[in-house]
């Protein structure tokens, strides 16, 4: 027969219904534990680029760059760093001198604010290692920086503390102040093409007692992630005097310049 007695029937939902009144406590197992945060987290990257321009100046007279560095953060905020770079500035049609390498070293400390707001304090020093006559001025440059940035916009003030800003005589005070924003566009394209980022920049570089080298700079790009390796272009240019920024070579490094380039963060 298909039905099941009514007897029967009664003591089944009363044995079920004794079951859910009480938790069953061998089914049930606590969250697993979100993994702790590190004290420190470390990031390097590194890249090709089609010459190195700072500060809308080519630092290579048009010629191609190699660059990389490291980063360590600590989750309170605090950061240490070090980026290199191959330069050829200082040394381009002066046998006497051999400066081939920038190698920059900084240090600061972020704070989180409210509403999106992050404050950067820090400084960085500009080191050029090489061959200098006796009298020459060095470029080695200290400056100290704050920052203020908000999602995708920043401002950035640079001070030199150093009485030889970049290779100038009695430049203490010198200083920079410039304007960034960067925008993602599109997170991610495709499984290949990851997201799209647009940014430009302004800037405005003051030299304490060298006035004549003063100028303004400006910066648009684009750049966007392919297998995970990031590839941009962007444009850059100053209205600095052209007799101040051509160099040995006749090529003014302060004009109108198209950089490509190639670079991995790991």
């Amino acid at each position: 027969m298909n039905s099941i007695p009514a007897r029967k029937t009664a003591v089944v939902a009363s044995a079920l219904a004794g079951l859910f009144a009480y938790p069953v406590f061998a089914q049930t197992s606590p969250a697993p534990a979100a993994p702790a945060e590190p004290d420190w987290v470390f990031t390097g990257n590194g890249g090709i680029f089609s010459q190195y321009v700072f500060r809308g100046i080519s630092q290579t007279n048009e010629k191609a760059a190699l660059q990389g560095g490291f980063d360590l953060v600590h989750k309170s905020g605090g950061y240490f760093g070090n980026w290199l770079s191959n330069v050829s500035w200082i040394s381009d049609g002066n046998p006497d001198v051999s400066a081939s390498v920038e190698w920059d070293i900084y240090g600061g400390y972020k704070w989180a604010l409210p509403n999106d707001f992050t404050l950067d304090l820090g400084a960085l020093y500009y080191y050029y290692p090489g061959r200098y006559p006796a009298n020459f001025t060095k470029p080695d440059t200290l400056e100290v920086y704050v920052g203020l940035s908000w999602k995708f916009l920043s401002a950035k003030y640079s001070y030199s503390v150093d009485k030889k800003t970049f290779g100038f005589a009695d430049s203490r005070g010198s200083d920079y102040l410039e304007l960034n924003a960067t925008y993602d566009v599109v997170e991610k394209v495709s499984d290949v093409i990851g997201k799209v980022t647009i940014y430009g920049h302004v800037g405005k570089q003051r030299f304490e007692n060298n006035g004549f080298f003063n100028y303004t700079d400006w910066k648009v790009g684009a750049a966007t992630e392919i297998y995970g390796v990031t590839a941009g272009v962007f444009v850059t240019g100053t209205d600095g005097e052209s007799a101040a920024y051509t160099n040995r070579f006749g090529r003014d490094t302060s004009d109108t310049q198209v950089v490509g380039y190639v670079q991995k963060t790991f």
